[in-house]
């Protein structure tokens, strides 16, 4: 008796969790958003290329400048706090950060594909049949209801669990004069195991896609870790460009001044008649040659500010904002003797690409090995186990169910082999194949890597040797103009060859700004094809992980 009653309990609990649990799925069901974002596009908008209208794109008459107004902002920043702000700002760089957390989902979608699921199953139907005899009965009116949970293996099978309740009655004439039950209540209390043998068997065959995902999550991690270096990177190149094209500007403006100087020179010795209107003439084209190349100068630190902007992308710092950006950290190159061999090797070690590759190929392995088990025939072994209820009322049959005298074992074995079976062996095949070129694309990756770091390893002594030179070279300028211009005031040369060695003197100084801005900019590339950063030491990411709706 206390079999029975824990038997009937039993029974009682699973029908009332399966209940409860398809609840809890139900309450736990995500709000799915019923709008729909459409855009619609006008045939005009697509094929139509409109003219470029001057008129429209003229700017607004400019007002005389206001000599009380404040002049624009001037923002200060050391090297350091551009890698700050492109860290935490950088359009592509956010754009990159959330690659992971959507490939941390792709994982999570693959692991839950062992949850279990409730499933339920109600019908109803009322038939009316001819028969030939009216002791059968035409007229049927049946339900049936069917409750269970079904729970994937990560062996590859299936494990279901089942309770039917059925409901049939019939208008036979047999049933009023004899014991035929009338309406008659059945119940099944059912266990199922299904079971692959060879084709999607195991645990590694059914964990393979949850494998892929998480290899391609750390592929998404490398691709991002990758995108930071080179935005930290950039920022850098950006920042040391900046500061050669204010320097050059600089230097334009005090030739500019010096040219000024040899103009009014020119002039007085004019007028006092020792020299011929001629070199006022000269002085004047020197002049007007040193405006030019301020103005030149001046354009190109708006773009090199510009560029910088864009990567910083600081909240009130936009790329048409008026503030100017000062660069505080001055230049000083330390010359580094490097060992080639042992840079190739660092960079080998630290590349993101070579890490990529490697989790390519292990990739690939697993997919090797998954195909080879779907070549395999598809050998299902099947078993069911059933006790069976039948009564006058529901209640009848729930008791005979409990009781387990009616109990059914089925046992079934299912066979598939494809004829030929030649999908599964190109599917094999082809795995292989890409196996062979990642493994070709890691030795030339690590080639073009070994390259790259010996050129920036060159390029990095050459711009060394450039800051010697350059600076020789500038002083040895500046040594020719003054001597150019006490032969001026002797009267021994001509203004044409004071602004001849202004000029030159001009442009060995913007060789040697462009040479310390070069050589503190190969430093940034040798750290980039070692996959490493200057002076940036504990840089930690994290994935960005939107706000759902």
């Amino acid at each position: 008796m206390s079999s029975k009653l824990s038997l009937k309990g039993f029974f009682v609990f699973s029908i009332k969790q399966c209940f409860a649990f398809g609840l809890l799925l139900y309450a736990g069901c995500e709000k799915v958003p019923t709008e729909f974002y459409e855009l619609k596009t006008p045939p005009a908008k697509l094929r139509h290329i409109e003219r470029f209208d001057w008129e429209k794109m003229k700017a607004p008459v400019k007002k005389p400048p206001d000599p009380n107004q404040e002049s624009p902002q001037k923002l200060e920043l050391i090297l350091e706090q551009c890698r700050t702000l492109a860290l935490a700002n950088n359009l592509s760089l956010k754009v990159q950060l959330i690659a992971p957390a959507i490939a941390a989902q792709t994982v999570s979608e693959q692991e839950a594909k062992f949850e279990a699921a409730f499933v339920a199953n109600a019908s109803y139907s009322k038939t009316d049949t001819p028969t030939e005899s009216t002791l059968s009965g035409s007229a049927v009116d049946a339900s049936n209801v069917d409750l269970g949970v079904q729970i994937p293996l990560r062996t590859g099978g299936t494990v279901s669990f089942d309770v039917i309740d059925r409901r049939v009655k019939t208008d036979e004439v047999f049933s009023e004069f004899s014991e035929s039950l009338n309406p008659r209540y059945s119940n099944d209390f059912v266990i199922s195991i299904s079971q692959p043998l060879l084709q999607n068997a195991g645990n590694r065959a059914n964990t393979y896609s949850i494998r892929i995902a998480e290899y391609d999550r750390r592929i998404s991690e490398t691709q991002t870790k990758l995108e930071v270096i080179r935005v930290i990177a950039a920022a850098d190149r950006a920042y040391w460009r900046l500061y050669a094209a204010r320097k050059d500007l600089t230097v334009r403006k005090q030739q500019y001044d010096l040219a000024q100087a040899q103009l009014e020179q020119a002039q007085r010795f004019v007028d006092l008649g020792e020299r011929a209107q001629v070199e006022g003439i000269r002085a004047e084209a020197g002049v007007a040659a040193q405006l030019e190349a301020i103005i030149i100068a001046e354009n190109s630190v708006r773009d090199r500010e510009r560029e910088l902007k864009q990567i910083l992308n600081k909240p009130g710092l936009e790329t048409q904002s008026p503030t100017v950006l000062i660069c505080a950290t001055e230049a000083n190159p330390v010359h580094y003797d490097l060992a080639p061999d042992r840079v190739v090797k660092t960079a080998i070690q630290n590349r993101m690409e070579m890490l990529e590759l490697e989790l390519q190929l292990a990739r690939d392995a697993s997919t090797i090995d998954y195909y080879r088990n779907q070549a395999l025939p598809l050998v299902t072994l099947n078993y069911t186990y059933n006790i069976n209820g039948l009564g006058p009322t529901r209640s009848d049959a729930y008791d005979l169910l409990y009781d387990k005298n009616f109990e059914d074992h089925t046992l079934g074995l299912q066979l598939h082999v494809p004829l030929g079976n030649a999908a599964a062996k190109s599917r094999l095949r082809r795995a292989f194949y890409q196996r062979q070129q990642h493994l070709a694309s890691r030795q030339n990756r690590s080639k073009l890597i070994e390259v790259e770091v010996l050129r920036a390893v060159d390029q990095l002594e050459a711009n060394w040797q450039r800051i010697l030179a350059s600076r020789q070279n500038a002083v040895l300028s500046s040594r020719v103009f003054q001597a150019e211009k006490r032969q001026f005031e002797l009267g021994l040369r001509t203004s044409t060859d004071v602004l001849d060695a202004q000029t030159k003197f001009a442009e060995a100084q913007s060789a040697e700004i462009l040479a310390l801005a070069e050589y503190q900019i190969a430093q940034v590339d040798l750290a980039f094809a070692t996959g490493t950063l200057l002076g940036a030491a504990k840089v930690r990411w994290e994935p960005i992980v939107p706000v759902s709706e």
